[in-house]
């Protein structure tokens, strides 16, 4: 959850970079902002098991502003794509409460969290790719920097949850990796970045 309050944030940085706001726009801002007030106290309320209930039901509001703002105040078009991918997210769902016993719900939820993470990747690259949004030169480098950090932290969130599925399935121990001759490795390293940096010649 904490990503996605990250991509409603590159959103939001497009929406004060333009100079005027249509009502549908500035309804999706502040819808944006309340939905990643939600999800700041579904992380809260998931903190402890007593306030998990209610934490679900607040991450579960955010979620369902966050996406009405963006079908009915963002979008233009393509809600074709928009109704099928959340009609397969809801079969998928449903499938998978179902049949996974509580025993596997561990690795079920390490699993879906990389989903978020790639999701917070391909979004980042997207709104980096992308040639319409028109922002100024002055606001440039903090959308950047946006780009940068939910990218990042995406990735990590990405693999992290990978390691972690496989770690619970069994598939790789809890062993660290280590890399034969590391040690001569990081001092040839640490040696060379020396020879690089030092100057040549003497101070006078």
């Amino acid at each position: 959850m904490f990503q996605n309050v990250i991509d409603m944030d590159l959103i939001s940085l497009q929406l004060l970079a333009s100079d005027q706001l249509t009502i549908s726009e500035s309804s999706a801002k502040v819808a944006y902002v309340a939905a990643a007030v939600l999800f700041v106290l579904s992380l809260a309320g998931l903190s402890k098991q007593t306030s998990a209930r209610g934490g679900n039901i607040l991450g579960i509001i955010g979620m369902l502003l966050a996406i009405g703002a963006t079908i009915f105040g963002m979008m233009v078009g393509g809600y074709t794509m928009m109704v099928v991918a959340i009609a397969a997210a809801v079969v998928v769902g449903a499938v998978l409460a179902v049949r996974v016993p509580m025993t596997g719900m561990p690795e079920l939820v390490a699993m879906l969290h990389s989903f978020v993470g790639l999701a917070a990747v391909l979004v980042g690259i997207s709104s980096h790719m992308d040639t319409n949004s028109e922002i100024p030169s002055a606001e440039l480098l903090i959308h950047d920097i946006e780009i940068f950090i939910g990218v990042f932290i995406g990735a990590i969130t990405f693999t992290g949850s990978i390691v972690a599925f496989l770690k619970l399935r069994g598939t790789i121990g809890g062993k660290p990796l280590t890399l034969p001759g590391r040690h001569i490795i990081n001092l040839t390293m640490a040696v060379s970045y020396t020879h690089l940096t030092l100057p040549t010649t003497p101070y006078v």
